[in-house]
């Protein structure tokens, strides 16, 4: 039998706290897997052992292994933060956008159409650019009269 990279090795109070989240079934069914990963693994059970009893891939096994033995038991039970693209649009700017819809509409116009309002915010330099769904978007979650 192979050795295991990253062994589990529960504390107590450790295997207690994730047969506790297991049997109440309230988390997260990747969580309880999670759990239930570190469980099959802490009573010596192999990643082809874990994988096929949980079907899951065993880069998901070694991956929890992995952050159990590095990070600890929250760090591998838990989810991780994702990467994503930094927003494109700040608060101050979707303010400003918000408070340009709100003003009076341009001379001409007896309201403002989210086109003028892309425009305008363009006009003003708010923005670097913006469509105007991008703009329907904004005024929709702050709830601002055009949705």
């Amino acid at each position: 039998m192979r050795k295991v990279k990253h062994p589990v090795k529960l504390g107590a109070k450790e295997r207690k706290r994730l047969q506790q989240l297991v049997s109440k079934g309230t988390e997260k069914a990747r969580k309880i897997t999670r759990c239930r990963i570190l469980l099959l693994a802490d009573e010596g059970k192999s990643d082809t052992q874990v994988m096929e009893f949980l079907n899951v891939a065993r880069n998901t096994v070694r991956n929890i292994r992995f952050r159990y033995a590095k990070e600890g038991l929250d760090a591998a039970i838990n989810e991780q933060q994702r990467p994503g693209a930094p927003p494109k649009i700040s608060g101050r700017q979707k303010a400003k956008i918000t408070a340009l819809a709100c003003s009076e509409p341009p001379e001409g116009r007896s309201r403002w159409t989210l086109r003028l309002i892309s425009d305008r915010a363009v006009e003003l330099e708010m923005v670097d650019a913006i469509s105007h769904q991008t703009v329907k978007r904004i005024l929709k979650k702050t709830n601002s009269g055009r949705t």
